[in-house]
């Protein structure tokens, strides 16, 4: 029996076909907005990641961790569309974690999993689009100064927030909201047929729900935790390996964030915080 026993560490686990493995890859942080020392999630960024995770042979599954308030409806299709293209191409399933927040783009993010599960205090949901800024066209009256903008195109600068907001304009943008949102939708009775329990003007409403009332809703499969839930699917013996990015690419981040314009990090942080502060945190 120890010689069985120091046989079975020796052997790779790629050969060990009695020990499921399943490959984690964390998607965390806002699509497609992000800061030097909080990377936004992109699908340039993710996709090497991903084919890593599907790579192995025998896999048992591939688990994602998503803990993510959104951000770019095209970030979010596109890397949802590589995991679901991996999975299929592979025929691994996908097991999907939620963490913090799963909610807009995070949700979209979460749908490519077969099975979706979260924590009881999960913040769920968010089936919407949303566009947010300001107006400042009083501030820079009162203080003297004169806004000079010069377009070839009528349409080039609209919705400027130094100019006073335009009834057509705002049409506009609400037509391209409306067009987004559908698609998202779309996708939620796709990757969700038969198992949502709500009417879609509430589940479409851009609403939110704790993991427990997203679990009401079908929104996801079940509560629970990653490794907890692993263990009961394929046994104790599971073992559960990250997919991370290479050492040093952090730091390669962080200083290609450092050398980057300082008024344009700046709003990309305030944007990034905006979308947690949404949900919270």
């Amino acid at each position: 029996m120890a010689q069985q026993s120091l046989l079975g560490r020796l052997i790779p686990l790629r050969f060990r076909k009695s020990i499921p493995v399943v490959h984690l890859v964390r998607l965390h942080g806002a699509i497609g907005v992000g800061t030097p020392l909080r990377p936004a999630l992109t699908m340039k960024d993710t996709n090497g990641l991903l084919e890593r995770a599907f790579s192995r042979k025998g896999l048992a599954a591939v688990a994602l961790s998503v803990n993510s308030p959104g951000g770019s409806a095209v970030q979010s299709a596109m890397i949802h569309d590589r995991i679901r293209a991996l999975a299929e191409e592979k025929k691994i399933p996908v097991y999907v974690f939620c963490e913090d927040v799963a909610a807009s783009g995070g949700y979209w993010l979460a749908c490519a999993g077969d099975e979706i599960y979260a924590d009881p205090s999960s913040v769920v949901g968010s089936i919407g689009v949303i566009s947010a800024g300001f107006g400042f066209v009083e501030a820079i009256d009162k203080l003297g100064i004169e806004r000079r903008v010069h377009t070839a195109g009528e349409s080039k600068s609209m919705l400027d927030p130094f100019k006073p907001e335009k009834p057509e304009d705002v049409e506009r943008l609400l037509a391209l909201q409306v067009d987004v949102h559908e698609a998202f939708k779309a996708l939620v009775r796709q990757r969700r047929a038969g198992k949502l329990k709500d009417d879609d003007k509430e589940l479409f409403s851009g609403a939110f729900w704790s993991g427990r009332q997203a679990l009401d809703r079908g929104l996801i499969d079940g509560i629970g935790h990653l490794h907890a839930v692993l263990r009961a699917k394929f046994g104790e013996k599971v073992v559960i390996r990250t997919i991370s990015a290479p050492q040093g690419w952090g730091l390669k981040r962080l200083m290609s964030g450092v050398e980057h314009n300082f008024a344009a990090s700046a709003l990309e942080a305030m944007e990034t915080r905006a979308l947690w502060s949404r949900f919270g945190l």
